[in-house]
């Protein structure tokens, strides 16, 4: 035939399949092996052409984790010529740069010596005793970031930033990677090779989680997950995560529960193809193909059902808080006090600002500040004094981040409304970060979304102790902004007179407006 047969075998020495293919193409079982475990099988095949193991036959044996690989060279006349075999080995082994142990090539006739059983069962036991000692040391989640790089300018900060969001949602970042692609591939975004190369960065790493900076379709995520038998999750995902381990107040919970179900819903996903056909008559046994007649509704359906219903339902309820905070809204504008809204990127400083604004240092006034991304969720209003203006009411809002997902948009629709109400801006940049320009710009972009483009808008520029002395210049020099410190306090005094500035510019166009209005009115009657 001069092709490769392969013949799969268990521990007990039964053929399970009988393939005409190379190691990749050989049909293997559903392989339901533990994280600590191997397969349960061995792939023996021949090769034709002779030539030791190839890198396909590696990269099987260790992404179907066979208990061995080995490999048959076929002579002239069809006799067996060399055996080459390969193991795995535990991630971690000193001496090893490979994750598999190749053995010297050996006469047909030798093979018997080897005794599979015992290195099977030590190699097991050698891999869930480094796997008790690493779950021992383990205290998160390990993850590896992909970030695909599709010719954008930013692509390295937008890995950054994925760090920044792994840490903040608990994940302990072992490896990250930049892959250049102009094309994405269609089914696992990066291709099979770079997968296999992922996996076993995560084999030696012990990393059990892989993150992408670019939002996967639910297909993408399983054929990936499939591939690499890793927990895969995307951007999309993991900031819908810090979300949720950030919401502290009731309407917080609300929309993040909203935007979940949201971005769930078109995700479910049933078994396979024949599931979702089950009961196509109608919840008639008798109606419907062969094979998929059913009791009526299917899992699927039903499941879609409740998020249908539960998204209802937690919209009436934000419906509800909204109306509150409108009232809220309307008693400040009643009492003529000045509002200023502070936006920005997130972890940009804005809730240390509020804090410095108002001498928050303690609770119940002090507002959460940390040195994470989205760790201020609810608007947050404060009362505070500026000089020439006397009393104020500072808002502290959601943190903005490049392509923010729609779900989270349109849940926090409520929080983002406090933004308009405001009668001037407070646009807190981090300047102190590489990126601060393209940060300024998505910030922007959103409001601009928004309908908040045009409001009065005062920059600041905090972090400016942090920050290279040229940059900041620079900065200024394009924003106009003001340099802070919210941190150590410094730059407050100047950034409270440009408020002032613009408080009493809008107040004064405000009063210009009113007289306009009554000019018209005495002119009409």
């Amino acid at each position: 035939m001069r092709r490769e047969v392969g013949v799969v075998i268990d521990r007990r020495g039964r053929v399970i399949s009988v393939s005409v293919a190379d190691a990749k193409g050989t049909e293997f079982p559903d392989l339901r092996m533990g994280e600590n475990r191997l397969a349960g099988f061995h792939l023996l095949h021949t090769h034709p052409k002779g030539g030791a193991l190839s890198k396909g036959d590696l990269s099987t044996l260790f992404l179907k984790r066979l208990d061995a690989m080995a490999a048959i060279e076929v002579q002239h006349d069809g006799r067996p010529g060399l055996v080459h075999a390969a193991h795995l080995t535990p991630p971690g082994t000193v001496g090893e740069e490979e994750d598999w142990r190749i053995l010297p090539p050996a006469q047909p006739f030798e093979i018997d010596e080897f005794d599979l059983g015992a290195q099977v069962s030590a190699l097991e036991e050698e891999i869930a005793r480094a796997a008790r000692t690493r779950e021992a040391k383990k205290d998160h989640e390990r993850a590896i970031l992909v970030q695909v790089d599709q010719g954008e300018f930013d692509a390295e900060e937008r890995l950054e930033e994925l760090g920044e969001l792994a840490r903040t949602a608990g994940a302990e970042v072992v490896y990250r990677e930049l892959i250049y692609r102009r094309n994405l591939k269609p089914g696992t975004l990066i291709g099979a090779g770079k997968l296999e190369e992922l996996t076993s960065k995560a084999y030696h790493l012990d990393a059990d989680l892989l993150i992408f900076g670019q939002e996967l379709g639910a297909v993408q995520a399983r054929e990936i997950e499939a591939a690499t038998g890793l927990k895969v999750i995307d951007r999309t995902q993991l900031i819908l995560d810090i979300f949720a381990l950030h919401a502290q107040g009731v309407e917080s919970r609300l929309q993040v529960e909203l935007a979940q179900l949201r971005y769930m819903k078109p995700r479910l996903l049933g078994a396979g193809a024949q599931l979702s056909r089950i009961g196509g008559g109608g919840g008639s046994a008798g109606g419907g193909a062969i094979g998929t007649r059913g009791p009526g509704e299917t899992k699927l359906e039903l499941d879609r059902r409740r998020i249908n219903d539960r998204l209802a339902f937690l919209e009436k309820q934000l419906s509800g808080v909204s109306a509150r905070r409108e009232e809220l809204r309307k008693g400040r504008s009643r009492n003529d006090i000045p509002v200023i809204s502070i936006v920005g990127y997130t972890n940009a400083g804005k809730s240390t600002l509020l804090n410095a604004f108002t001498h928050a240092a303690e609770e119940p006034r002090r507002v959460l500040a940390e040195n994470k991304l989205f760790a201020t969720l609810r608007p947050t209003s404060r009362q505070g004094f500026i000089d020439g203006i006397g009393q104020v009411i500072f808002t502290d809002t959601v943190g903005f981040i490049r392509d923010l997902p729609k779900d989270l948009t349109r849940a926090f629709r409520s929080t983002l409304e406090e933004i308009g109400d405001a009668d001037i801006l407070l646009h807190v940049v981090d300047a102190a970060s590489p990126g601060a320009d393209a940060r300024l710009d998505a910030v922007n972009r959103i409001l601009e979304e928004l309908g908040f483009v045009d409001m009065p808008t005062v920059v600041a520029l905090n972090k400016a102790d942090a920050a290279d002395p040229d940059i900041l210049t620079r900065e200024v020099e394009r924003t106009g902004g003001i340099p802070v410190s919210a941190l150590k306090n410094r730059g407050i005094l100047e950034l409270k007179e440009a408020l002032a500035d613009a408080v009493a510019q809008v107040q004064r166009q405000e009063l210009a407006r009113q007289e306009e209005a009554r000019a018209a009115r005495v002119g009409w009657r």
